[in-house]
Protein backbone atom coordinates (compact mmCIF):
# COMPACT_ATOMS: atom_id res chain seq x y z
CA UNK A 1 0.00 0.00 0.00
CA UNK A 2 3.06 2.50 0.72
CA UNK A 3 3.77 2.07 -3.63
CA UNK A 4 7.38 0.63 -2.32
CA UNK A 5 8.63 -1.63 -5.53
CA UNK A 6 9.69 -4.89 -4.11
CA UNK A 7 11.67 -7.28 -1.23
CA UNK A 8 15.03 -8.65 -2.28
CA UNK A 9 15.80 -11.62 0.40
CA UNK A 10 19.86 -12.24 0.91
CA UNK A 11 20.82 -15.39 0.05
CA UNK A 12 22.79 -15.76 2.96
CA UNK A 13 23.86 -19.37 4.96
CA UNK A 14 22.89 -18.25 8.25
CA UNK A 15 18.82 -16.89 7.34
CA UNK A 16 16.13 -18.71 6.15
CA UNK A 17 16.01 -20.27 1.81
CA UNK A 18 15.01 -17.44 0.30
CA UNK A 19 13.10 -19.20 -2.72
CA UNK A 20 11.17 -21.13 0.13
CA UNK A 21 10.88 -18.20 2.35
CA UNK A 22 9.63 -16.11 -0.26
CA UNK A 23 5.83 -18.54 -1.11
CA UNK A 24 3.44 -17.07 1.58
CA UNK A 25 4.19 -13.82 0.21
CA UNK A 26 4.24 -14.52 -3.15
CA UNK A 27 0.67 -16.34 -2.56
CA UNK A 28 -0.62 -13.34 -0.41
CA UNK A 29 0.41 -10.61 -2.76
CA UNK A 30 -0.47 -9.30 -6.38
CA UNK A 31 2.51 -6.66 -7.22
CA UNK A 32 5.29 -6.38 -5.41
CA UNK A 33 8.53 -7.97 -6.97
CA UNK A 34 10.31 -10.53 -4.88
CA UNK A 35 13.51 -12.37 -5.28
CA UNK A 36 16.65 -13.70 -4.06
CA UNK A 37 20.05 -11.92 -3.84
CA UNK A 38 22.44 -12.99 -4.31
CA UNK A 39 22.89 -16.56 -5.24
CA UNK A 40 26.26 -17.84 -6.69
CA UNK A 41 26.55 -20.75 -9.45
CA UNK A 42 29.25 -22.30 -7.29
CA UNK A 43 26.79 -23.25 -4.59
CA UNK A 44 23.12 -24.06 -6.32
CA UNK A 45 24.08 -25.52 -10.01
CA UNK A 46 22.71 -23.43 -12.35
CA UNK A 47 20.02 -26.12 -13.35
CA UNK A 48 18.72 -26.62 -9.81
CA UNK A 49 18.78 -22.63 -9.58
CA UNK A 50 16.91 -22.30 -12.69
CA UNK A 51 14.14 -25.11 -11.85
CA UNK A 52 13.94 -23.69 -8.31
CA UNK A 53 13.67 -19.89 -9.77
CA UNK A 54 11.19 -20.82 -12.78
CA UNK A 55 8.96 -22.64 -10.30
CA UNK A 56 8.98 -19.24 -8.10
CA UNK A 57 8.10 -17.71 -10.88
CA UNK A 58 5.10 -19.83 -11.16
CA UNK A 59 3.98 -19.36 -7.76
CA UNK A 60 4.42 -15.84 -7.73
CA UNK A 61 2.48 -15.67 -11.18
CA UNK A 62 5.26 -13.89 -12.73
CA UNK A 63 6.79 -11.47 -10.08
CA UNK A 64 10.13 -13.10 -9.63
CA UNK A 65 13.91 -12.13 -9.70
CA UNK A 66 17.10 -12.60 -8.68
CA UNK A 67 20.92 -11.18 -8.43
CA UNK A 68 22.94 -13.99 -9.41
CA UNK A 69 26.63 -13.18 -8.14
CA UNK A 70 30.00 -15.46 -7.47
CA UNK A 71 30.82 -15.64 -3.54
CA UNK A 72 29.37 -14.92 -0.74
CA UNK A 73 29.21 -16.16 2.93
CA UNK A 74 27.59 -19.48 1.60
CA UNK A 75 30.48 -19.92 -0.11
CA UNK A 76 32.83 -18.99 2.65
CA UNK A 77 31.07 -21.54 5.06
CA UNK A 78 31.15 -24.29 2.39
CA UNK A 79 34.91 -24.00 1.94
CA UNK A 80 34.57 -23.11 -1.66
CA UNK A 81 37.15 -20.80 -3.72
CA UNK A 82 35.57 -19.80 -6.92
CA UNK A 83 37.80 -19.75 -9.64
CA UNK A 84 36.79 -17.77 -13.27
CA UNK A 85 34.23 -15.87 -11.64
CA UNK A 86 32.82 -13.70 -14.36
CA UNK A 87 32.67 -16.73 -16.63
CA UNK A 88 31.01 -18.89 -14.12
CA UNK A 89 28.21 -15.91 -13.78
CA UNK A 90 27.73 -15.26 -17.24
CA UNK A 91 27.35 -18.85 -17.89
CA UNK A 92 24.35 -19.21 -15.15
CA UNK A 93 22.77 -16.32 -16.52
CA UNK A 94 23.36 -17.78 -19.99
CA UNK A 95 21.28 -21.06 -18.74
CA UNK A 96 19.06 -19.63 -16.55
CA UNK A 97 17.62 -17.46 -19.75
CA UNK A 98 17.35 -20.50 -21.89
CA UNK A 99 15.49 -22.08 -19.32
CA UNK A 100 13.27 -19.15 -18.60
CA UNK A 101 12.76 -19.27 -22.65
CA UNK A 102 10.37 -22.45 -22.24
CA UNK A 103 12.06 -24.13 -25.09
CA UNK A 104 13.59 -27.55 -24.19
CA UNK A 105 17.12 -27.99 -25.07
CA UNK A 106 20.68 -28.49 -23.50
CA UNK A 107 23.76 -25.89 -22.82
CA UNK A 108 27.35 -26.66 -23.38
CA UNK A 109 29.97 -23.56 -21.72
CA UNK A 110 33.32 -24.46 -20.39
CA UNK A 111 32.25 -24.36 -16.75
CA UNK A 112 28.65 -25.42 -17.06
CA UNK A 113 26.90 -28.04 -18.72
CA UNK A 114 23.13 -28.75 -19.04
CA UNK A 115 22.49 -32.06 -20.90
CA UNK A 116 19.21 -31.57 -21.11
CA UNK A 117 16.50 -29.55 -19.88
CA UNK A 118 12.69 -29.43 -20.81
CA UNK A 119 10.78 -26.29 -19.18
CA UNK A 120 7.53 -26.39 -21.51
CA UNK A 121 5.85 -26.04 -18.01
CA UNK A 122 6.65 -22.66 -18.05
CA UNK A 123 3.61 -20.30 -18.22
CA UNK A 124 4.78 -17.00 -16.87
CA UNK A 125 7.02 -14.51 -19.15
CA UNK A 126 10.66 -15.13 -17.90
CA UNK A 127 11.70 -13.25 -14.86
CA UNK A 128 14.53 -10.63 -15.03
CA UNK A 129 18.06 -11.91 -14.56
CA UNK A 130 20.41 -9.61 -12.49
CA UNK A 131 24.04 -9.51 -11.61
CA UNK A 132 25.72 -9.15 -8.54
CA UNK A 133 28.50 -6.90 -9.25
CA UNK A 134 31.16 -4.49 -7.88
CA UNK A 135 34.63 -5.01 -9.38
CA UNK A 136 35.18 -3.86 -13.10
CA UNK A 137 35.33 -7.20 -15.25
CA UNK A 138 32.05 -8.36 -13.63
CA UNK A 139 30.60 -4.97 -14.24
CA UNK A 140 31.10 -4.97 -17.88
CA UNK A 141 29.67 -8.44 -18.00
CA UNK A 142 26.67 -7.46 -16.19
CA UNK A 143 26.32 -4.69 -18.49
CA UNK A 144 26.39 -7.22 -21.61
CA UNK A 145 24.29 -9.74 -20.21
CA UNK A 146 21.97 -9.03 -17.20
CA UNK A 147 18.59 -7.49 -17.36
CA UNK A 148 20.05 -4.93 -14.40
CA UNK A 149 22.93 -4.79 -12.02
CA UNK A 150 22.89 -5.09 -8.37
CA UNK A 151 25.85 -3.43 -6.60
CA UNK A 152 26.40 -2.88 -2.74
CA UNK A 153 27.58 -0.57 -0.05
CA UNK A 154 28.71 1.83 -2.92
CA UNK A 155 28.68 5.65 -2.24
CA UNK A 156 27.14 8.20 -4.64
CA UNK A 157 30.83 9.04 -5.91
CA UNK A 158 31.74 5.14 -6.40
CA UNK A 159 28.29 4.91 -8.27
CA UNK A 160 29.06 7.79 -10.60
CA UNK A 161 32.43 5.00 -11.05
CA UNK A 162 30.33 2.50 -11.99
CA UNK A 163 28.62 4.36 -14.99
CA UNK A 164 31.79 5.49 -16.20
CA UNK A 165 32.42 1.91 -16.22
CA UNK A 166 28.83 0.22 -17.55
CA UNK A 167 27.49 3.12 -19.80
CA UNK A 168 29.87 2.26 -22.62
CA UNK A 169 29.48 -1.29 -22.42
CA UNK A 170 25.43 -0.36 -22.41
CA UNK A 171 25.63 1.44 -25.68
CA UNK A 172 27.85 -0.99 -27.64
CA UNK A 173 25.41 -3.57 -26.45
CA UNK A 174 22.65 -1.66 -27.61
CA UNK A 175 20.86 -0.73 -24.59
CA UNK A 176 19.91 2.52 -23.19
CA UNK A 177 22.00 3.47 -20.29
CA UNK A 178 19.08 5.54 -18.42
CA UNK A 179 16.68 2.66 -18.57
CA UNK A 180 19.17 -0.40 -17.70
CA UNK A 181 18.19 -1.33 -13.79
CA UNK A 182 21.45 -0.01 -12.05
CA UNK A 183 20.68 -0.67 -7.74
CA UNK A 184 22.65 -0.28 -4.90
CA UNK A 185 21.82 -2.31 -1.75
CA UNK A 186 22.85 0.11 1.15
CA UNK A 187 22.41 -0.03 4.86
CA UNK A 188 19.21 1.67 6.31
CA UNK A 189 19.22 2.10 10.16
CA UNK A 190 16.84 5.53 10.66
CA UNK A 191 15.57 4.76 14.33
CA UNK A 192 13.08 6.79 17.04
CA UNK A 193 16.81 8.03 18.55
CA UNK A 194 20.20 9.12 17.16
CA UNK A 195 21.92 6.76 19.75
CA UNK A 196 19.41 3.65 18.38
CA UNK A 197 20.59 4.76 14.88
CA UNK A 198 24.39 4.61 15.62
CA UNK A 199 24.51 1.45 17.80
CA UNK A 200 22.95 -0.57 15.33
CA UNK A 201 25.01 1.21 12.40
CA UNK A 202 27.84 0.51 14.69
CA UNK A 203 26.96 -3.52 14.92
CA UNK A 204 26.58 -4.40 11.89
CA UNK A 205 29.41 -2.56 10.06
CA UNK A 206 31.30 -5.57 9.85
CA UNK A 207 28.89 -7.33 7.53
CA UNK A 208 28.68 -4.33 5.07
CA UNK A 209 31.69 -3.80 2.70
CA UNK A 210 32.29 -0.06 4.21
CA UNK A 211 35.14 -1.37 6.54
CA UNK A 212 36.76 -3.16 3.57
CA UNK A 213 38.91 -2.26 0.83
CA UNK A 214 38.85 -0.61 -1.40
CA UNK A 215 35.27 0.63 -0.24
CA UNK A 216 36.55 2.48 3.57
CA UNK A 217 39.03 4.68 1.48
CA UNK A 218 35.82 6.37 0.26
CA UNK A 219 34.39 7.31 3.52
CA UNK A 220 37.81 7.93 5.33
CA UNK A 221 41.13 9.93 4.67
CA UNK A 222 44.07 7.26 4.03
CA UNK A 223 45.41 7.68 7.80
CA UNK A 224 41.98 6.46 9.36
CA UNK A 225 41.62 3.69 6.77
CA UNK A 226 44.57 2.45 8.00
CA UNK A 227 42.86 2.28 11.33
CA UNK A 228 39.98 0.32 10.42
CA UNK A 229 41.97 -1.85 8.23
CA UNK A 230 44.18 -2.94 10.88
CA UNK A 231 41.60 -3.43 13.42
CA UNK A 232 39.02 -5.00 11.04
CA UNK A 233 39.15 -8.28 13.02
CA UNK A 234 37.93 -6.33 16.50
CA UNK A 235 35.09 -5.09 14.03
CA UNK A 236 34.35 -8.79 13.77
CA UNK A 237 34.45 -9.79 17.18
CA UNK A 238 32.27 -6.77 18.08
CA UNK A 239 29.71 -7.76 15.76
CA UNK A 240 30.21 -11.38 17.31
CA UNK A 241 29.57 -10.02 20.45
CA UNK A 242 25.99 -7.71 19.36
CA UNK A 243 28.35 -4.09 20.85
CA UNK A 244 28.86 -0.99 18.98
CA UNK A 245 32.09 -0.69 20.96
CA UNK A 246 34.82 -1.54 18.63
CA UNK A 247 38.77 -1.91 20.42
CA UNK A 248 41.58 0.36 18.45
CA UNK A 249 39.15 2.53 16.78
CA UNK A 250 37.78 6.08 17.85
CA UNK A 251 34.83 7.32 18.27
CA UNK A 252 35.83 9.77 15.42
CA UNK A 253 36.40 7.21 13.55
CA UNK A 254 33.49 5.16 13.59
CA UNK A 255 31.10 8.28 13.43
CA UNK A 256 32.91 9.61 10.56
CA UNK A 257 32.03 5.71 9.16
CA UNK A 258 28.27 5.24 10.14
CA UNK A 259 27.89 8.92 8.99
CA UNK A 260 29.27 8.50 5.21
CA UNK A 261 29.10 4.55 4.38
CA UNK A 262 25.47 3.67 5.44
CA UNK A 263 22.29 5.67 6.40
CA UNK A 264 22.08 6.27 10.16
CA UNK A 265 20.02 8.91 11.38
CA UNK A 266 16.78 9.55 13.63
CA UNK A 267 13.77 9.69 12.28
CA UNK A 268 13.18 13.41 13.19
CA UNK A 269 16.79 14.07 10.97
CA UNK A 270 15.12 11.54 8.05
CA UNK A 271 15.43 14.66 5.65
CA UNK A 272 19.22 14.02 5.42
CA UNK A 273 18.40 10.54 4.34
CA UNK A 274 16.36 11.94 1.41
CA UNK A 275 18.81 14.14 0.09
CA UNK A 276 21.43 11.04 0.32
CA UNK A 277 19.18 9.34 -1.77
CA UNK A 278 18.35 12.21 -4.11
CA UNK A 279 22.00 12.03 -4.64
CA UNK A 280 22.33 8.40 -5.50
CA UNK A 281 19.62 9.30 -8.11
CA UNK A 282 21.93 11.75 -9.62
CA UNK A 283 24.93 9.89 -9.54
CA UNK A 284 23.15 7.27 -12.12
CA UNK A 285 21.11 4.76 -9.54
CA UNK A 286 17.79 3.54 -11.21
CA UNK A 287 16.55 1.91 -8.02
CA UNK A 288 18.02 1.21 -4.33
CA UNK A 289 17.49 -1.79 -2.38
CA UNK A 290 17.26 -0.38 1.62
CA UNK A 291 18.42 -3.22 4.02
CA UNK A 292 16.76 -3.65 7.17
CA UNK A 293 17.81 -4.48 10.42
CA UNK A 294 15.83 -4.68 14.14
CA UNK A 295 12.34 -4.09 13.80
CA UNK A 296 11.85 -4.46 9.86
CA UNK A 297 7.79 -3.45 10.44
CA UNK A 298 8.64 0.04 12.06
CA UNK A 299 11.48 0.51 8.74
CA UNK A 300 8.52 0.09 6.53
CA UNK A 301 6.23 2.00 8.26
CA UNK A 302 8.94 4.88 7.96
CA UNK A 303 10.14 4.31 4.55
CA UNK A 304 6.59 4.24 3.00
CA UNK A 305 5.55 7.10 5.22
CA UNK A 306 8.26 9.75 4.53
CA UNK A 307 10.76 8.37 2.12
CA UNK A 308 8.56 7.13 -0.70
CA UNK A 309 6.43 10.23 -0.70
CA UNK A 310 9.20 12.60 -1.00
CA UNK A 311 11.23 10.92 -3.36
Amino acid sequence: SYGLGGIWVPNNIASRDPFINFVPLAERTERLLIGPAAVSPFELHPVRMANQLLTFNEISRGRARIVVGAGGGTLEAMGIKPQRMVRAVRECVDMLRQAASGKPGGYKGELFRMAWMDTSWVRQPAPPIWVGANAPQMLRMGARCGDGIMISDFTPKRVRWVREIIDPVLREAGKDPAAFPLNNAWAWHVKDSAEAAQREARIFLTVRGTIWEPYVHDVLPPDEAQVVIRNQGAFVRAYQRKSPTVDGVSEDVMRKLVDHGVSASPVAEIDREIDRLREFRRAGLTSISLILYGDAEAAIRVIGEKVAPAL
